[in-house]
C-alpha cells in the first residue's frame, strides 16, 4: 500500500509559477514508478509527466514538455511537479501517481492522491 498526498495547488495568473508536491508512506519510495496526471470538467486524468524510481528517467505530456520538470527526492519520500508559464488551458485538478511501471497510462497506476486543484486565471 502506498499513500498520497499532494499539495501546493492554488491561483496564479497566467505566465506564473507553482510548484505542487506529493508526499508518500507506505512502501519504499525509491521502487515505485511516479507520474502526474490532471483532469477538467471535460477531461478524465491525462497525463502530464513520470519518473522513474531512481529520478533518472522522465517524460513529459508534448503539452507540458519545457514548462514544467517533475523531479523527486527519495530521502524525503516526496516527489514534486515546478509548473512554469503556466497558461489556463493547465487550470485542472492535478493528481499524483505510484505504480510498477514508467508508464503514461492511467491503468499502469495503483495508487492515487485526492487530488489537488490548479486555477491559472488570464
Amino acid at each position: 500500500q502506498v499513500q498520497l498526498v499532494e499539495s501546493g495547488g492554488g491561483l496564479v495568473q497566467a505566465g506564473g509559477s507553482l510548484r505542487l508536491s506529493c508526499a508518500a508512506s507506505g512502501r519504499t519510495f525509491s521502487t515505485v514508478m511516479m507520474a502526474w496526471f490532471r483532469s477538467t470538467s471535460r477531461k478524465e486524468r491525462d497525463f502530464v509527466a513520470t519518473i522513474s524510481g531512481n529520478g533518472i528517467s522522465t517524460h513529459y505530456a508534448d503539452a507540458v514538455k519545457g514548462r514544467f520538470t517533475i523531479s523527486r527526492d527519495n530521502a524525503k519520500n516526496t516527489m514534486y511537479l515546478q509548473m512554469n508559464s503556466l497558461e489556463s488551458e493547465d487550470t485542472a485538478v492535478y493528481y499524483c501517481a505510484a505504480g510498477s511501471y514508467f508508464s503514461t497510462e492511467l491503468h499502469d497506476y495503483d495508487y492515487w492522491g485526492q487530488g489537488t486543484q490548479v486555477t491559472v486565471s488570464s
